[in-house]
């Protein structure tokens, strides 16, 4: 195992370019398999690629505002010392990869945007406790758990198909979570990854000579309020270093949350994620000036998001309009049975996750072909439904698009974590495989 994840460590610093590289290269490759492989010709080509570009604009501040409050709640002096305390259990360098993996993929079984935050936090601390642990390989296992989201109960595609008057309806009709979140076949594939994965990631623990640790005083990141002198304070400094102020904004966020819980139970979405994270910052920092130095600390790790998701909606637009989705689905349902169509349906989500990495977009493009394909052949519809979904979590293991949250809090660059993640891949991909050929 060492030597194999050195071998991929090698290959992915040596190789892998910075993730704005990375889907540049993407959009030229999808370029020119849609004119090889579809009737769309250059200009047509060059129309679906400027028509996608600003398509997640909505979620690419959702997603930056992820990063930020999630920064921000870790930041202040109480989220710290709870996080301090969790990290307390592990001992040794072993236990901390470990305990990482397993509090990261329960996180992102609750929900995908959580997980991906809490994850990356807890190992940040997790590498201020614990000696001799390989940083890059603590950020890898954190970054691993979120291989489980769609699997939980956010999933977005378990979810949408359990919606009435959903898109595919027509399809699958309304399809309760007790045949797909809550399935057997679902159930074994996640306890078989909880099992598995945090083993993996153990075993990838490079020897003494090779471990990478970062100093503990390069991760604290505090802010530190300027003292300032009680008779100095003018009316706008004293509203801006005022408790008071914090506390009833913070508790008008919090009585929101709670009519919002009362009424639809423990429903957790992005929005709602980041307006916990948001309230709970505002309460826990003390005052506004504290808040905001904080959230200018947190705001410099956002620029990968911020520049690179409008690349990667115009690669999606690319792949869904053209029609070069469904040239790929195509052909992996040519070589399909009853039998072995789920399995093929996960690998060839996986596929299509590298140039559509979002779970609903995905759906939307690859979901009525699948749904269509899997009648004809009279395989389980939920099951196919869950297959898309799989697939779409699966190769998240290295494509750096999810990633960039994780990679901006930790500090670290793709390549430093994406030859662990190799072996993630391939053990997960046979994990979920059988789950989908024998249960």
């Amino acid at each position: 195992m060492k030597v194999l994840v050195s071998f991929f460590n090698r290959i992915m610093q040596r190789y892998l370019p910075d993730p704005f590289i990375f889907v540049i290269i993407l959009t030229f490759v999808v370029f020119g398999l849609g004119l090889i492989f579809t009737d769309n010709g250059p200009y047509q080509m060059v129309q679906h690629w400027g028509n996608g570009f600003w398509a997640l604009l909505s979620f690419t501040m959702q997603m930056v505002l992820v990063l930020v409050t999630g920064h921000v709640l870790a930041s202040s002096h109480i989220f710290k010392k709870g996080l301090g305390s969790l990290a307390s259990f592990a001992k040794s360098p072993g236990q901390a990869i470990v305990i990482v993996t397993i509090v990261s993929m329960i996180a992102s079984l609750i929900n995908w945007g959580f997980g991906l935050v809490i994850g990356a936090l807890f190992a940040k601390e997790l590498a201020k406790r614990v000696k001799n642990v390989d940083y890059r390989l603590l950020i890898a296992s954190a970054y691993s758990g979120f291989l489980v989201w769609h699997g939980g109960i956010s999933g977005s595609v378990p979810l949408t198909i359990a919606t009435p008057g959903h898109f595919t309806e027509d399809l699958i009709g309304v399809v309760p979570t007790s045949e797909t979140i809550f399935s057997t076949f679902n159930i074994v594939i996640v306890i078989g990854l909880l099992v598995t994965i945090p083993i993996i990631n153990r075993l990838s623990m490079p020897s003494k000579e090779q471990t990478i640790t970062v100093d503990p005083a390069l991760l604290e990141g505090d802010i530190q309020a300027a003292a300032i002198e009680k008779e100095a304070l003018t009316p706008a400094d004293k509203l801006e270093n005022s408790k008071l102020i914090s506390l009833l904004i913070g508790l008008l966020g919090l009585v929101f949350l709670f009519y919002y819980f009362a009424n639809n139970g423990f429903k957790l979405n992005l929005d709602i994620v980041n307006f916990l994270f948001l309230f709970l910052g505002i309460l826990f920092h003390g005052t506004p000036k504290q808040f905001l130095d904080a959230v200018l600390n947190a705001v410099k790790g956002t620029s990968g998001i911020i520049i690179q998701f409008p690349f990667y909606a115009g690669l999606m637009g690319l792949m869904t309009t053209s029609g070069l989705a469904a040239v790929i689905s195509d052909a992996f349902i040519s070589i399909s049975n009853e039998f072995t169509f789920p399995m093929l349906t996960f690998l060839s989500a996986g596929i299509v996750n590298f140039f559509v990495p979002s779970g609903g977009g995905q759906w939307a493009v690859q979901g009525p072909i699948m749904l269509d394909a899997a009648t004809q052949l009279g395989a389980s519809l939920p099951k196919t439904a869950m297959a898309v979904a799989w697939g779409d979590a699966w190769t998240n293991m290295i494509q750096p698009f999810w990633a960039l949250p994780a990679l901006a809090i930790a500090g670290l660059k793709a390549k430093d974590i994406m030859g662990y993640l190799v072996m993630v891949l391939v053990v997960s991909g046979v994990v979920i495989s059988l789950g989908f050929l024998f249960f």
